[in-house]
């Protein structure tokens, strides 16, 4: 009896809490608590985060937003409008404008940036779902969705990504399907049709934020689709004029984007950009009023071929009337549509990689149950129990979001980074497939005998209350668990690097972590943003000094962050990974003098002695002496004898200072990560500048080196080494039109002062050479120069 009433007691309150004037509140605060927790930390998550901010303040500092700038992209600068559209930096820029009243800094308004999108996408799912549904489905969907960590992850405080707009567009969009969809009746005709216009508008808006935001309008077609056809199958025509009114809706939209384009930046196949005119061009495509291929395409075939769809169901409505045969006609068009995707896959996919071009990097990884898990937990097994709601009579809301998930699933599967965008769909499934199991399961108790049908009765509401609790806890632990990549060390490293450098220095460091060298030392990375297949192959010792002065290398950053993504390195760079091994083995213990790292089957043991110390590796279970043995203590590094005699080809490196070894082959050991990291035997031309004990290194690369400098309101070019003999000069305006451009000779001169009168030039790339050979390369804006810019927040 007692575990009855527990029962009745949650089923009472559950009843209670999914009550609209309940539920959108509890939901919000979850959702918002939840996406809050990382502000418990110092830095920002990930990497992409700091290029973002790094903008937005530079530009802020400045006064406006600026599309050249000589921060990023190495010695050539980087345009903005050939990345993200302005939506992107503005965004927060808002917040903080908007905030800033209240005392709260650039740094925490941009940080909270993604958790008030995030938070009004979990609320617009919420009502769009109630409007479809009702709130025991609206309240499990939006639950859900709040706690689950594929949408957290994105949403967070302190980690700010593009797709977290589109999600909340769509979102948006799909309230502006719920509505007019739930309003039926001749006194609602011309206020549905005027609010089916939303949904078009707000897939256009997508468009100035994120370079990608194409799926958006996949998704809303997918809905306006989905929509015709239920309404064929239900015997309602009134929806298939709905779903036409939503095609034109989203042909605004379309115009909107380029619009939206024309002012602010194209996405990813923009005619301003290099692969939307590489798509065209293979294609036979030209450019006119519309400017971006994926609009183009869109305009010219997808809307017209949904609309006939429309029509044709429309038609066909008028024709055949029986349920069974509506059903046939619809399973042949998907028959059909499955065969040409079929048939066009290999077009299709090779689209895709263009669009998203595959790397070694996690997210555009196969989705793996793992990772589906990580990002869903328990809802994410339970995204097939939504197709019970097809086997009564289902609702319109069920073919609206069927259509949502046609598109949103296969992108989860697809890649990891889509699990993100793909959580509405997961939540939203999970959410109205649990009412429905709850339903059906309920129907099939009332057969049962009356001893057990009370029993069955009173547990079946811990349904409802159960997943969505395994849920939160799953959500909940997966984000405690996230945390900041960049650690003091790395700041101080590259704070330290911005103090002694010069601002058209530029940096070698690996890719992940060039937006830390933007944003920290504002100063070019090489890379940064994507993998680097030439930064890699230097660290492998396959790019010579020629290579590094080309690309006007200065400083050179190795870490143990570097160390620790070794494989990466080695797939990036190319070459076969069997030849190059590397491995970094953490502290596991110690036992009197004897130290032990290990990782897996291999360890290090290492017993200090007075003049030699006793070194094994083991490896399985073989045990072998290493050829050398080097040891990190406070800022020294020293190579120590080994007792006995060396019988492998095996090199190791213990720090002290930070509790770790690496274990290494020789080939491994004879690159430049290796030797810079681990010993004081590197080139003569480089010179150690900043060590943290075995953190993070970094070293100048002396060469012909060219450095700008403010003299008496002029620039001046100092050579360092001066054996060059030409020098380019090439002015930029700030959209990257090229209007300067002249070469002089220097041969025996120290000094340049730059000219004047460069045609308005706001950004100077130079080129130091002796003869043919480059000798240094760098970019600069003028006024960053003679005013300076500004610094970290």
């Amino acid at each position: 009896m007692g575990r009855w009433l527990r029962s009745e007691t949650a089923s009472f309150l559950y009843r209670k809490l999914i009550e609209p004037k309940f539920a959108a509140t509890i939901i919000a605060v979850i959702a918002l608590v939840l996406r809050l927790l990382p502000m418990r930390f110092k830095y920002l998550l990930g990497y992409d985060p700091y290029f973002h901010l790094a903008y937005i303040r530079y530009s802020l500092e400045r006064g406006e937003w600026v599309n050249f700038i000589t921060y990023a992209g190495g010695p050539w600068g980087f345009r903005i409008t050939g990345f993200h559209p302005l939506g992107l930096w503005m965004a927060p820029a808002y917040v903080y404008k908007f905030l800033s009243v209240f005392g709260v800094s650039l740094y925490n308004a941009f940080r909270i940036t993604p958790v008030i999108f995030g938070l009004l996408t979990v609320l617009f799912t919420y009502f769009a779902v109630l409007r479809l549904h009702g709130k025991r489905e609206a309240f499990l969907s939006a639950f859900l969705l709040a706690v689950s960590f594929g949408h957290v992850f994105r949403s967070m405080a302190g980690y700010y990504r593009g797709d977290n707009y589109m999600l909340f567009w769509y979102s948006a969009a799909l309230l502006g399907i719920a509505v007019p969809l739930s309003l039926r009746g001749p006194r609602w005709r011309n206020a549905r049709l005027t609010i089916y216009i939303l949904p078009g508008i707000f897939a256009g808006l997508s468009a100035a934020f994120w370079q990608a935001y194409y799926p958006i309008f996949a998704i809303v077609t997918a809905n306006a689709l989905l929509i015709a056809v239920g309404g064929f199958l239900l015997g309602r025509d009134s929806y298939l004029r709905d779903a036409l009114v939503l095609v034109a809706s989203l042909a605004a939209g379309a115009l909107l984007a380029n619009s939206i384009g024309s002012h602010l930046g194209y996405g990813m196949v923009g005619s301003t950009r290099w692969l939307g005119k590489k798509l065209a061009e293979e294609l036979g495509v030209q450019f006119g009023f519309i400017g971006d291929l994926f609009l183009l395409l869109y305009l010219k075939y997808i809307i017209p071929l949904t609309a006939a769809a429309v029509l044709a169901l429309l038609a066909l409505s008028r024709l055949v009337r029986g349920r069974r045969a509506r059903g046939a006609v619809v399973l042949l068009g998907a028959a059909a549509s499955i065969w040409l995707a079929f048939r066009y896959y290999g077009v299709i996919n090779d689209a895709f990689l263009r669009l998203f071009p595959t790397s070694p990097i996690a997210e555009t990884q196969r989705t793996s149950f793992g990772d589906w898990w990580e990002a869903y937990g328990i809802a994410g097994l339970l995204v097939p129990l939504f197709f019970l709601r097809f086997l009564k009579r289902p609702k319109m809301g069920d073919f609206l979001l069927l259509g949502t998930a046609i598109v949103m699933i296969p992108m989860a599967v697809v890649w990891t980074r889509f699990l993100f965008i793909s959580s509405l769909a997961v939540a939203t499934m999970a959410g109205i497939g649990l009412v429905a199991l709850y339903d059906t399961a309920g129907a099939l108790i009332e057969g049962v005998l009356e001893n057990k049908r009370r029993w069955l009765s009173a547990a079946l509401p811990l349904l409802l209350v159960g997943v969505p609790a395994i849920s939160a806890y799953q959500g909940t632990s997966t984000t405690m668990a996230v945390h900041p990549f960049v650690t003091e060390e790395g700041e101080s490293a590259l704070t330290y690097l911005g103090e002694i450098s010069s601002p058209n220095d530029v940096v070698l460091t690996w890719w992940d972590q060039g937006h830390w060298v933007t944003y920290y030392s504002m100063r070019p990375p090489v890379a940064q943003g994507g993998p680097s297949g030439w930064v890699a192959k230097y660290y492998l010792g396959l790019v010579n000094e020629k290579g590094l002065m080309n690309a006007g290398v200065d400083y050179v950053i190795v870490s143990y962050d570097t160390l620790t993504k070794f494989g990466a390195v080695v797939d990036t760079a190319g070459v076969s990974s069997g030849d190059y091994v590397l491995m970094v083995l953490p502290w596991a213990g110690s036992y009197g003098n004897l130290m032990v790292f290990s990782s897996g089957s291999y360890s290090v043991m290492a017993a200090p002695g007075g003049g030699e110390w006793d070194v094994k590796v083991r490896a399985g279970k073989g045990v072998v002496i290493p050829g050398r043995v080097f040891v990190e203590r406070g800022d020294v590094v020293r190579e120590v004898n080994v007792s006995g005699t060396p019988k492998a080809d095996a090199y190791v490196y213990i720090n002290l200072n930070y509790g770790y070894a690496v274990l290494m082959n020789g080939k491994a050991f004879d690159t430049p990560l290796a030797r810079l990291m681990f010993t004081d035997d590197y080139p003569g031309n480089y010179t150690p500048v900043y060590s943290d004990g075995g953190y993070v290194k970094i070293f100048r690369f002396e060469h012909p080196n060219v450095a700008v400098a403010a003299e008496n309101g002029s620039i001046v070019l100092r050579f360092t080494n001066a054996t060059g003999t030409g020098l380019g000069i090439y002015g930029y305006l700030d959209n990257g039109t090229l209007v300067f451009k002249r070469w002089y000779g220097v041969g025996g001169k120290d000094a340049f002062v730059l000219p004047a009168d460069i045609n308005g030039s706001v950004v100077v790339r130079y080129v130091y050479v002796r003869k043919k050979t480059v000798l240094d390369r760098g970019v600069f804006r003028i006024d960053d120069v003679l005013f300076g810019a500004g610094g970290t927040d």
